[in-house]
């Protein structure tokens, strides 16, 4: 009974094994050709790509320029068209391309940010496309006061050495 068992296993496991082999393609050139006709038929999909997700201003002064660019590329098969790019508060404001973006052209999102409060600087910017998913643009720094002016020392007046 024990021999009719193991025989039995035996055979099962050396059929799902001889079962697994794969074939060898029998024309290198007809897969060559169904990989070019897989390509073309891939959606023509628009794909938004940054150079940068962050901007770090570092420490600038208040009322200082607090004007960045976030540039990106359109590395997709379609036109890219940004829908909406909205701020998390009002001390940010972007401004952003209203004209589709063609495949393979960059263009940029002006991001201005009011430097008139002093603090830490910690901003969203999010930006919608057709491309599909949201993406989360980032501010970085730190606003300070400008360094108070020092009045110049005067030397002593000669008129009082003469005397």
């Amino acid at each position: 009974m024990k021999k009719l068992l193991i025989l039995s296993i035996l055979c099962i496991l050396s059929i799902s094994i001889f079962a697994q082999v794969k074939e060898k393609p029998a024309n290198k050139q007809k897969t060559k050709k169904t990989a070019v006709i897989e390509e073309d038929t891939l959606p023509k999909v628009p794909v938004i790509h940054f150079n940068s997700l962050v901007h770090d201003y570092g420490t600038i002064h208040k009322n200082d320029s607090g004007v960045c660019n976030f540039t990106f590329t359109n590395t997709g098969k379609a036109d890219l068209q940004l829908t909406n790019v909205s701020s998390s508060c009002g001390c940010t404001v972007p401004e952003w391309p209203k004209d589709p973006i063609p495949p393979k052209q960059s263009a940029s999102i002006k991001v201005s940010y009011n430097t008139g409060n002093v603090g830490p600087i910690n901003k969203s910017v999010f930006v919608d496309s057709n491309a599909g998913e949201r993406i989360t643009l980032s501010i970085r720094g730190t606003v300070i006061e400008h360094p108070a002016e020092v009045a110049p020392s005067n030397p002593p007046s000669q008129m009082l050495k003469n005397n």
